[in-house]
């Protein structure tokens, strides 16, 4: 029996996050889109803490995620992160 598309994406987002894990001085930059917006966090998995946050206005075109991205890039650089580890998710 083949798996399903669900089952082929937990497989492969635990595949990814058994080697990518963020600490304080390097998160995990995770984004999430759904059907009308776009989020973007900087998480510390050895704590479990969400350290920057943000989210698009209505809307996930090029201008959103532009305009995200510099959110994101300020927060970052106000708890003074410079270096992030992407999770494809």
């Amino acid at each position: 029996m083949r798996p399903t598309k669900q089952q082929l994406r937990a497989s492969r987002k635990r595949r990814i996050r058994s080697r990518i894990y963020g600490t304080p001085a390097c998160p995990r930059f995770t984004v999430f889109v759904s059907l009308t917006r776009l989020r973007a966090q900087l998480i510390d998995d050895t704590e479990g803490k969400t350290l920057v946050s943000a989210e698009s206005e209505k809307g996930k075109n090029m201008a959103a995620a532009t305009k995200l991205g510099t959110v994101v890039a300020e927060l970052a650089k106000a708890k003074k992160i410079d270096t992030v580890v992407f999770d494809r998710n």
